[in-house]
């Protein structure tokens, strides 16, 4: 290994803070405050002083109702965005109705299906289930269905309801 003499590591470390590039803060026509620290970008920009504590301040919170997701959705479309007459619409939406009453009624009955599985389950009493944790364990998939079926029906009925 190579050792340094003992005046280069002296300058090597006094010329360390010097090594620092100058930060300047520029702000834009629209107002836009942005750093850099690249001298071509940051033609009429200020510098910063560099013995300044640096701190940090959250933005401001924006407003309730500012920004483009408050807009009525009429005046984010486009003029030329396709309408659909209100007799279309009402099909359509008819015919979601009509898909999701035939979706609750699969549901309705896979969720009878699955509880008539479970109460079989339940009546069955096997041998090396002496311990009352194993009887659980193994009917613990039965009453996971049970409860998908349910969530299920009751996200069907929310849909459905929410239908005009």
């Amino acid at each position: 290994m190579r050792q340094l003499h003992p005046l280069t590591l002296i300058l090597a470390l006094c010329a360390a803070p010097f090594a620092q590039a100058d930060i300047y803060k520029c702000v834009d026509a629209e107002g836009r405050t942005t750093y850099t620290n690249d001298r071509s970008i940051a033609r009429g920009c200020k510098s910063i002083q560099q013995d300044l504590p640096i701190t940090s301040v959250p933005a401001p919170a924006r407003a309730p109702g500012a920004g483009p997701s408050s807009a009525p959705p009429s005046s984010s479309s486009p003029a030329a965005f396709p309408r659909v007459s209100p007799n279309d619409q009402r099909a359509r939406d008819d015919t979601r109705r009509q898909v999701l009453e035939k979706e609750l009624a699969t549901e309705e009955a896979a969720l009878a299906d699955a509880q008539k599985q479970l109460a079989e389950q339940e009546a069955v009493r096997l041998g090396d289930e002496r311990n009352y944790q194993k009887m659980l364990d193994r009917l613990q998939p039965y009453k996971d269905k049970v409860e998908l079926h349910k969530r299920n029906i009751e996200a069907l009925r929310r849909e459905i309801a929410n239908l005009r």
